[in-house]
């Protein structure tokens, strides 16, 4: 009564009149209408019911006809009052008596609809009554009588269901979309029919019309055959551009209570799952979309796609017979072996072998030393099989781990998880070896314990066999993290020391024989399965590997030696051959075409070196250059990447820098602005290792190294300068990161008064500590899987998250959320072709991609747009026959240059950046006063983060970056005046 009188007052006070209409409240009611057609002479004949019910916010989603659930009583009911309705109205024309049906089968009467409605062709469909055509005629004068429209004669056959696609966002409250349509494909079929609106290729879609695209109406003989070919047009339909409301139509029409049973108008506010969109996977389109970009922009230039243009040869795929299977009498493979009975049996067999084996670096560390790290998996899986049979004697294939683990979704923007699945899936019989930092997993700083483990673990299951764990320091508390997660998870555990030095001069200082062999005893106290000798920069010569093997050899008897190197100088043959005849058990190779220089010694060399001797390898020579012809094919697909180096060059016994960073520390100079100056920086490089102690140099600690290197070629820095200077430079973040023990402590210890000179003032962020006193990861708080694993799945969608997806984010948050972006824009791209992938198409070109077993696309470039006043692009393409528009924003023209203010060398608050790079973050503004060392600006070029410091204090004056912004060396970011 309260709220009745307060309506009334309202509507006195506004019109004058306090009367209010009453309407009956019904509980979950259905919405059930009647179709009828009158002539004005008072003849009225009805066309059945449709059922409105499936309603949002009192506007019709889904109608069908008839209505089911209704008893044949409520149904007359219907009937018979809308009949009688408009016959004594006289009503002219078509017309819908609409009711609310509660529970019980009682109707109540809502209003009569003087029109034809959206929903009527499901009346059309079961009728076979043309409302429309039956309107007009009625129009133009025409009875019921004239029409042979008589109630009698008029039926239904099965039922029929409508839905009504809009470009509207579920998702987003229905938020109506606008654009450009670039793909509009209808559906069709018996049972299906369609009345469209605006759509069209190229339709621009406005706010200032109905969001309508189209009516999809099906008909079947049962209801649930109607929903079902709904569904299916539905998938079929494809528009593209826009967002539409395609997603929610199908939860719906899938939904089990829907097609269980009737609904009431409250089913869609009941059940809000049904408004969590469905992923499209838009894989063409997306495709198509990708292609476009790298016509009109070519590749990302942070990709480093700079030397001469891919190959134009398709490498060809050999075969390699595949041998009768081993008798009872022959022994079992190494993976059947450690499949069965563990990794200690794996080890005894390494041993009891009688001749050398090889493991075969060329999925990894013979691509990643040559061609930074830049082949894609479908090169690989190209060869994958002829490679499971040519190299079936083989210790293992080294395929995962290291730096491939980033790189993949950094720049080939694949994900690493689902390389390592298909390679297993296509090379069962060998064992895969991968490379795990020890506490740095495959990152570049120290993570939760748990991270570790639960990484290890999920390698193992997605088929990982022997890992390689190392720590870049030998700091052996790190390694005893990575070697008890991999022992725990069930893998082999190949434990590494990283060889620096020369064991064969006694001048040479502290990395000497006692050395080696002190850490050795260390390291199999840990469980380790086998020894592994890793020679990162290829600093192990013959006589200093016989030295160093046959001591080790003495020393532990029954422990596998596994040894590593890179044929920089080019002794890398001559070096394994002399560890295998001192004892080594297993020695890593590279494929021919991907072999010397900064890669490992050639497998063809050390096959036929070693064929009819008690080294024999079992490998057969004719079979592994089957294999390599095809990298001789593919390796020209990378051109784009090799270094330039022509030969070996022994000045790596003075720089001692790691193969593997060689040609991607090479690039990273040129990208600094470093050109011409790669002497120099090697130069550089030995002096950074001088002053960082004279450490073990492999990633990370490399990077720390090569980082300090170019740090000092950038700004003409010299050993001494550094030293006299170090607590006013702004050092990379990684040099910093190094004196504070994230790596953990080198076997000299920290070299002083540089730590304590570079660390001055700095605290480890969330502490009161300047530098991490044992293993930087037991001091860390265990990652919440749980917690990380909601907000990716908020963030991207549950679908869509794994737990190797968690895992990825937990080591590369920021690339693994840019992978995720370019997926999404992109979709899955390694279906490409390298040459695609890195090129693009010409003009009339014509290619084949398979995007699964079975679906194929067949796609043509047609033609190149100009770019238009915003710089877009039209890219036009044929695909499986079909027209098909890409719009790409051309980056040379949609972007405007603009002079950025360089900082005065003379004027002291003048902060300028000390080198190329984008700003990730502003940590002043105008009016902060600042004391010389504080932050300013932190800027990061090729995974090096740099804190700006200010080099006097004051008052700052501007800060003219934003974080996103890309700055080059000197130009201006903070002005402080020193004076205010």
């Amino acid at each position: 009564e309260v709220l009745f009188n307060q309506a009334s007052g309202e509507a006195s006070a506004a019109f004058g009149d306090g009367r209010c209409f009453i309407e009956r409240f019904v509980q979950g009611p259905r919405h059930v209408e009647v179709q009828c057609l009158g002539d004005g002479t008072g003849a009225v004949v009805h066309l059945y019911d449709r059922d409105c019910s499936v309603q949002r916010r009192h506007q019709k989603v889904v109608e069908m006809a008839p209505a089911t659930g209704l008893t044949d009583k409520t149904r007359q009911a219907l009937f018979d009052d809308s009949v009688r309705l408009l016959s004594a109205a006289k009503y002219k024309n078509a017309g819908t008596v609409e009711f609310l049906v509660d529970s019980m089968g009682r109707h109540y009467f809502i209003e009569v609809n003087p029109r034809v409605q959206v929903e009527h062709t499901v009346t059309e469909e079961v009728t076979g009554v043309d409302i429309v055509q039956n309107q007009i005629r009625i129009a133009a004068g025409a009875t019921l009588d004239d029409l042979g429209l008589r109630q009698e004669n008029i039926t239904t056959l099965g039922y029929a269901m409508q839905c009504r696609v809009t470009t509207e966002d579920p998702s987003d409250n229905f938020r109506p979309d606008t654009g450009t349509i670039d793909v509009f494909r209808m559906p069709g079929g018996m049972g299906i029919r369609i009345d469209d609106g605006p759509g069209f290729p190229g339709a621009k879609i406005t706010p200032h019309y109905d969001s309508l695209l189209a009516k999809i109406t099906s008909r079947a003989t049962t209801r649930r055959d109607a929903a079902a070919k709904l569904v299916r047009a539905l998938r079929e339909f494809r528009v593209r551009g826009v967002t539409t409301n395609k997603s929610f139509l199908l939860n719906l029409l899938e939904h089990p209570i829907f097609l269980a049973s009737t609904v009431d108008t409250g089913f869609i506010a009941d059940h809000p799952e049904l408004l969590v969109p469905v992923a499209s996977q838009d894989r063409a389109q997306k495709l198509l979309r990708f292609i476009g970009h790298i016509v009109v922009n070519g590749p990302a230039p942070a990709l480093g796609a700079v030397g001469d243009a891919p190959s134009a040869v398709d490498p060809m795929i050999p075969q390699v017979e595949e041998r009768a299977p081993p008798t009872e009498e022959e022994a079992p493979s190494l993976r059947e072996i450690y499949l069965t009975q563990g990794p200690q049996a794996f080890a005894k067999a390494v041993r009891d072998n009688e001749g050398l084996l090889i493991m075969d670096t060329t999925w990894r560390d013979a691509h990643q030393s040559l061609l930074a790290t830049r082949v894609r998996t479908k090169d690989i899986l190209n060869i994958a099989e002829p490679t499971s049979r040519a190299l079936r004697n083989a210790y293992s294939l080294e395929c995962w781990g290291g730096a491939t683990f980033d790189v993949a979704m950094r720049f080939l923007r694949e994900c690493p998880w689902e390389r390592l699945g298909l390679l297993r899936e296509a090379v069962p019989n060998i064992p895969f070896q991968m490379l795990l930092r020890g506490a740095n997993a495959v990152g570049y700083t120290s993570y939760p314990d748990n991270v570790v483990h639960e990484f290890s673990k999920l390698a193992v299951t997605h088929g990982m066999d022997v890992f390689r764990v190392f720590d870049s320091l030998n700091y052996l508390e790190n390694m005893r993290l990575g070697i008890d997660a991999v022992g725990e998870a069930g893998g082999i555990v190949e434990a590494a020391i990283g060889y620096t030095g020369d064991v064969s001069n006694p001048d040479r200082g502290f990395y000497d024989l006692e050395y080696y062999l002190n850490l050795v005893d260390s390291i199999k106290s840990t469980g380790a399965h086998v020894l592994a000798i890793k020679d990162m920069a290829g600093l192990l010569k013959p006589a200093a590997a016989e030295l160093l093997v046959s001591s080790l050899r003495e020393a532990h008897p029954d422990l596998p030696i596994h040894v590593h190197t890179h044929d920089t100088a080019g002794t890398g043959v001559a070096s394994m051959l002399a560890a295998a005849r001192a004892g080594a058990d297993v020695v890593d190779c590279a494929t021919d075409a991907l072999s010397g220089t900064t890669s490992q010694p050639a497998l063809g060399a050390m096959v036929a070196a070693t064929a009819g001797t008690p080294l024999d390898t079992g490998i057969r020579l004719e079979e592994a250059m089957t294999v390599n012809d095809y990298w001789e094919e593919a390796r020209g697909l990378y051109a784009p990447f090799e270094s330039g180096q022509k030969s070996g060059s022994a000045d790596v016994y003075v720089h001692e820098m790691p193969g593997g960073q060689y040609t991607n520390l090479l690039f990273q100079s040129n990208q600094l602005g470093l050109t011409g100056q790669w002497s120099h920086v090697k130069k550089a490089y030995a002096a950074a290792n001088r002053l960082l102690g004279d450490i073990i140099k492999v990633t990370p600690s490399s990077k720390v190294t090569g980082d300090l290197a170019q740090f000092m070629v950038a700004n003409d820095l010299t050993e001494a300068d550094v030293l006299e200077q170090a607590e006013t430079l702004s050092f990379p973040k990684s040099i910093i990161e190094y004196f504070q023990g994230y790596l953990g402590i080198p076997p000299n210890g920290f070299p002083e008064p540089l730590r304590t000179q570079v660390l001055k003032g700095k605290k480890i962020k969330g502490t009161n500590i300047s530098c991490f006193e044992g293993r930087p990861g037991a001091e860390m708080p265990p990652y919440d899987f749980v917690a990380n694993r909601t907000a990716l799945e908020e963030k991207w969608g549950a679908a869509g998250i794994s737990d190797a997806d968690v895992l990825s984010h937990a080591m590369y948050p920021a690339v693994y959320d840019d992978f995720m972006v370019e997926k999404s824009k992109y979709g899955a791209i390694s279906c490409l072709d390298t040459r695609t992938f890195l090129s693009g198409m010409e003009v009339d070109q014509e290619l084949s991609v398979t995007l699964e077993a079975g679906k194929q696309l067949f796609i043509k470039l047609v033609g190149v747009g100009k770019p238009n006043a915003e710089g877009v692009v039209d890219v036009r393409f044929e695909l499986n026959g079909q027209s098909r528009t890409v719009h790409v924003t051309d980056e040379t023209v949609a972007s405007t240059a603009v002079s950025k203010a360089r900082a005065l060398p003379e004027v002291a608050g003048s902060v300028g950046a000390p080198m190329p790079g984008v700003v990730v973050q502003t940590l002043v503004k105008m009016g902060d006063r600042v004391a010389a060392g504080d932050p300013l600006v932190v800027l990061s070029a090729m995974k090096m983060e740099t804190n700006v410091k200010a080099p006097v204090g004051g008052k700052v004056v501007s800060c003219v970056v934003n974080p996103g912004e890309q700055v080059t060396a000197g130009d201006l970011v903070v002005e402080i005046d020193e004076h205010a």
